[in-house]
C-alpha cells in the first residue's frame, strides 16, 4: 500500500515539473520571439549603415556587409553637420530634463505631504488632463507662441516643461506616500523649511523615480519630431529628428546608408544612457507598474 501511495506521489511531482519545464520552454520561446522582433530592425539599421547602395538593393538581401564601410559614419556626420545639430538636440533635451524634474518633484512634494483645502480636487484636476490627447492643443499652442514671438526659437520647446507633465506627478506623489512623513517632522522640528525638505530629504530617497522621469522626459526630448518641426523656422536651430527628415527628402532613395548611419548615431546616445541607469531605469520601471495596479 505504502509503496503503491509512493509511486503515485512520485509520478505526481516528475509530471508537475515536467509541466513547468514544458512552461517555461513556451515561455523562452514567445519571449525570444518577441525580442526578435525588437533586435531585428536594429540589426537590420546597424548592418545597411555599414552597406553601400549596391549592397542594400541586391536581392536577395544580406544581413552581413560584404565590406564593412564604417566611413559611411564619418561621411554621414560631415555632411549633414552633425555636430550642431547634436548640439542643439542635446541642449534642448537638458533643459527640458531640468525643467521637468524640478517642477513635478516640487508640485509632487505638495500633493503628498502638505495639506492644504482642495488638494484633491485639484489633483483631480492635474490627473484629468491625461486624457485630453496632446495633438488637439497644437493649434491653440501654435498661435500662443505666435503671439508672444516665441515661434523660431526653443522656447515652446523648453518652456512648457517648467508648467509640469500630470503623469509624472502622479508617479512622483505616489513615491513620496511611502516616505514617512516622521522623516519631515522631525526636519521641520529642527526649523527646516518645505523646499529644504524636498531638496535634502525627498530628492535623495526618492532617487530612482527622479532618474526615471529624467530619463523618459530625456528620452521623448531627444526623439521629439512634431515639436520641432512646427517651431523651428530657422536651419540652424534644427535638432537631430529634423536634420534626418531633411537628409532623406534632399537625398531621396540614393543614399539609405548614409541615412542608417545618422540613425545609429542618433539613436547611440538613448542606448548608452539606458545602460548607464539600467538599474535605476528598471527600479522607476516598477514603481510606474506599481502606481499603475
Amino acid at each position: 500500500m505504502n509503496s503503491a501511495l509512493d509511486w503515485k506521489t512520485g509520478s505526481y511531482y516528475q509530471n508537475r515539473r515536467l509541466q513547468q519545464r514544458i512552461k517555461k520552454a513556451v515561455l523562452f520561446i514567445v519571449l525570444s520571439a518577441v525580442g526578435l522582433t525588437f533586435v531585428i530592425p536594429f540589426w537590420w539599421m546597424i548592418s545597411t549603415s555599414l552597406k553601400s547602395m549596391d549592397e542594400i538593393m541586391q536581392y536577395p538581401p544580406s544581413f552581413l556587409p560584404g565590406h564593412w564601410r564604417f566611413h559611411n559614419y564619418v561621411e554621414t556626420w560631415t555632411s549633414i553637420d552633425f555636430t550642431r545639430f547634436t548640439l542643439n538636440t542635446l541642449m534642448v533635451a537638458c533643459i527640458s530634463v531640468t525643467a521637468h524634474v524640478i517642477s513635478n518633484s516640487f508640485v509632487a512634494y505638495g500633493f503628498a505631504k502638505i495639506r492644504f483645502p482642495g488638494r484633491n480636487i485639484l489633483f483631480s484636476i492635474v490627473l484629468s488632463t491625461m486624457i485630453i490627447p496632446g495633438f488637439v492643443t497644437l493649434i491653440p499652442q501654435y498661435i500662443m507662441f505666435a503671439k508672444i514671438h516665441w515661434v523660431g526659437t526653443y522656447l515652446p520647446l523648453t518652456v512648457p516643461g517648467f508648467f509640469g507633465n500630470a503623469f509624472q506627478i502622479f508617479l512622483l506623489r505616489q513615491f513620496y506616500l511611502g516616505i514617512p512623513n516622521e522623516l519631515i517632522e522631525a526636519a521641520k522640528i529642527d526649523g527646516a523649511n518645505h523646499f529644504y525638505i524636498w531638496r535634502k530629504i525627498m530628492i535623495p530617497l526618492s532617487l530612482p523615480a527622479i532618474i526615471m522621469v529624467a530619463i523618459s522626459t530625456f528620452t521623448a526630448s531627444w526623439n521629439d519630431f512634431v515639436g520641432p518641426v512646427i517651431y523651428l523656422t530657422n536651419e540652424s536651430h534644427y535638432t537631430l529628428q529634423i536634420a534626418l527628415q531633411s537628409f532623406k527628402v534632399s537625398s531621396g532613395l540614393n543614399q539609405w546608408h548614409y541615412l542608417m548611419a545618422g540613425s545609429v548615431i542618433a539613436l547611440t546616445p538613448i542606448v548608452v544612457m539606458f545602460f548607464l541607469f539600467q538599474k535605476y531605469f528598471i527600479q522607476g520601471m516598477n514603481i510606474s507598474a506599481g502606481t499603475k495596479g
